[in-house]
Parts: C-alpha cells; sequence; structure tokens
C-alpha cells in the first residue's frame, strides 16, 4: 500500500469534517450531509484501483 494514498484519503476527510461542520452550524444541514456523503463516494473510488489490485493479486497466487 502506498503512503500517498493514506495521506489523500486523510486530507479529504480532515476537509470533509471542517466543511460538514462549518454547514452544520450555519443551519444547513442537508448540503452538511450531501458534502459528507461525497466525501465518501470519492475515497471510496479511490481505493477501488487499490481493492482490484488486491483481488488480482489473490487471483494469481491461488490460480483462479
Amino acid at each position: 500500500m502506498d503512503i500517498n494514498l493514506i495521506i489523500k484519503v486523510s486530507g479529504v476527510g480532515i476537509l470533509v469534517a471542517v466543511v460538514y461542520q462549518i454547514l452544520s452550524k450555519s443551519g444547513r444541514d442537508e448540503q452538511a450531509m450531501l458534502v459528507s456523503l461525497t466525501g465518501i463516494i470519492i475515497v471510496m473510488l479511490m481505493i477501488v484501483n487499490q481493492f482490484s489490485s488486491l483481488l488480482s493479486t489473490v487471483r494469481s497466487i491461488f490460480g483462479l
């Protein structure tokens, strides 16, 4: 696993948390929920590539 991926996921998490708190405190709960959902989707898209690499490695090890 690459350390850059961990740093990127952490950065997205921190950014989403800050924006969520700002929107939540200003009474815009719907937008805050959309920001958190968008953050989850972005992180999932970043992890999909690593997950597919893991699955291909497992397939090559077990010969499937």
